[in-house]
C-alpha cells in the first residue's frame, strides 16, 4: 500500500501533458516535445511507445543525449527538430495504421522526480477516408472552376454586347453626323449659287439700263435704217433706168 501511494506520488510530481496528433497513411506525422535548454542546458531524452514508465522509455524508439542520437530502433522515427534549441519533436516518416496509440516523451531533468513527460494519442486515418476527402475536395476544385469559367463566359459575352451595341450606336452617330454635313455643304453650295446669279442678274440690268447702251443701241438702229434707205434709193434707181432705156429703144448698159 505505502509503495502505490509513493508511485502516484511520483506520477504527480513528474510533469507531464496529454494530446492528440491526426495523421494519414502514407504520409509523415510529428509528435512535439520541448525543454528549456537555456535553463537546463543539453539532456538525455528518449521517445517510446505505450505508457510512460517510471524510469525511461517503454519500448524505445529513439534517445539522444541533447546533441546527438545515441539510439534509434529505425530509420522511419526521425528527431528533425533543432535539438541545439531543445526542439526534441519526434517525426516518423510513411505512417501506417498500424502506427496508431499511445506515445510518451520523456526528457531527464536533473534532480528527484522532475522529468518531464508528454503523452501523446496517435491516430492515423486509413487511405480510404484520405482518397474520398481528396475527391470531394477534387470535385469542390472543379466546380469551382466550372462556376468561375462559366462566370468568365458570361461576363465576356455580355462585355462583348455591350461593346457591339456602343460600336453600332457611334456608327450611327457617325452616319447621322455624315449626313447632315453633306447636307449642310450643299445647302451653302445652292446659297451661294442663288447669290451669284442675283449678282449677275443685277449686273446685266444695270448694265442695259446704262446711257451708253442705249446710245449705242440707237446708234446701230440708225445705221441700219440709213443703210437699208440707201439699198432701197440704189434699187429705184436702177428700176428707172431700166425703164428709161426701153423707152428710147436701146439696150441700157450698166454703169461699170
Amino acid at each position: 500500500m505505502k509503495i502505490t501511494v509513493l508511485l502516484l506520488l511520483l506520477t504527480v510530481c513528474e510533469g507531464s501533458s496529454n494530446s492528440t496528433v491526426v495523421g494519414q497513411v502514407g504520409h509523415n506525422i510529428t509528435l512535439p516535445c520541448t525543454y528549456d535548454i537555456k535553463h537546463y542546458g543539453s539532456l538525455w531524452m528518449c521517445w517510446g511507445q505505450g505508457q510512460i514508465p517510471n524510469s525511461g522509455c517503454n519500448k524505445q524508439l529513439i534517445a539522444t543525449n541533447g546533441e546527438a542520437v545515441t539510439d534509434r530502433a529505425s530509420t522511419r522515427y526521425q528527431l528533425l527538430g533543432r535539438l541545439d534549441q531543445g526542439d526534441v519533436s519526434l517525426t516518423i516518416l510513411n505512417v501506417t495504421e498500424a502506427d496508431s496509440g499511445q506515445y510518451g516523451c520523456r526528457v531527464q531533468i536533473p534532480g528527484p522526480f522532475n522529468d518531464q513527460k508528454h503523452q501523446i494519442q496517435v491516430i492515423v486515418e486509413t487511405a480510404v477516408q484520405t482518397t474520398t476527402a481528396t475527391t470531394k475536395g477534387a470535385q469542390t476544385a472543379t466546380e469551382q472552376t466550372t462556376a468561375n469559367h462559366t462566370t468568365a463566359q458570361l461576363t465576356s459575352t455580355e462585355s462583348h454586347t455591350t461593346s457591339f451595341q456602343s460600336s453600332s450606336t457611334e456608327a450611327m452617330q457617325d452616319s447621322k453626323l455624315t449626313m447632315a454635313l453633306v447636307c449642310g455643304v450643299f445647302a451653302v453650295i445652292a446659297v451661294l449659287t442663288v447669290v451669284g446669279l442675283v449678282i449677275i442678274t443685277r449686273r446685266m440690268l444695270k448694265h442695259w439700263k446704262s446711257p451708253r447702251w442705249l446710245d449705242n443701241q440707237l446708234h446701230f438702229t440708225s445705221s441700219s435704217s440709213t443703210l437699208q434707205l440707201q439699198r432701197q434709193s440704189s434699187v429705184v434707181d436702177n428700176v428707172y433706168q431700166v425703164y428709161s432705156a426701153e423707152d428710147d429703144g436701146g439696150v441700157y448698159e450698166s454703169p461699170p
